[in-house]
């Protein structure tokens, strides 16, 4: 299977449009945002969990990166509310559920081997500092290595915003909203850009809310292709 697999072209998903696909476990089911591979593939997906659902045990060969966009989610590990951004790398386990339910924004299977730090972060509560490029973008970091970073931002309403990295970006609106030619995102849409490419967006009336991520498409790992 593959969804928006070519990466260096823009891609983009406005997901409240889209169905819910089921999963092979009950109860949970997700919108597929790209992917190469079938049930084991690199994919880029919401996923949403059912209350009361949960997912058999398993190992990330690939690893596993995501951010709670609803409800909480739990493991043997804790129990994870909105804004929690989770990265668990190549070789960890978990068995995932949500007793009253929840949607996580997840990427799996693109993780460098080297990776080895578990990282847990409340987002909601991270200290926004301004950006030295944008007086209308605040920031915070909450990953970075040489490959790629993971940025949290706030865009002030009617602020212009030109996004390019030659790594390549993908962004996902957490709150609020933007417009890109005319064409409006909002609560949990999403958007790739490839390599080098550079685009204009405008944050809505009530700005935006954005978790972006940078310089992770320089090389496309896929190990599977099906």
């Amino acid at each position: 299977m593959k969804v928006n697999a070519d990466f260096d072209q823009i891609a983009s998903a406005h997901t409240a449009q889209m169905q819910w696909i089921a999963s092979p476990m009950p109860g949970v089911s997700r919108r597929m945002l790209d992917r190469i591979g079938d049930e084991v593939a690199r994919a880029t997906s919401i996923v949403r969990y059912d209350a009361g659902s949960s997912f058999s045990p398993h190992t990330h060969s690939g690893g596993e990166e995501f951010i709670v966009l609803d409800g909480v989610f739990q493991d043997e590990h804790g129990d994870f509310p909105v804004g929690t951004y989770v990265r668990n790398p190549i070789g960890t386990s978990h068995q995932p559920a949500s007793e009253p339910g929840c949607e996580i924004f997840v990427k799996l299977w693109q993780f460098d081997p080297a990776e080895k730090e578990i990282l847990r972060v409340d987002t909601e509560t991270l200290d926004l500092v301004q950006s030295t490029d944008n007086p209308d973008v605040s920031q915070a970091t909450i990953f970075a290595d040489q490959h790629e970073r993971v940025d949290i931002q706030l865009w002030q309403p009617g602020a212009n915003i030109t996004l390019s990295h030659p790594g390549g970006l993908e962004l996902l609106v957490l709150k609020g909203s933007f417009t890109r030619d005319d064409e409006g995102y909002s609560k949990h849409d999403w958007l790739r850009l490839p390599r080098d490419a550079s685009i204009e967006l405008t944050a809505g009336d009530s700005g935006a809310r954005v978790w972006l991520k940078t310089g992770h498409l320089t090389n496309i790992n896929v190990p599977y292709q099906k």
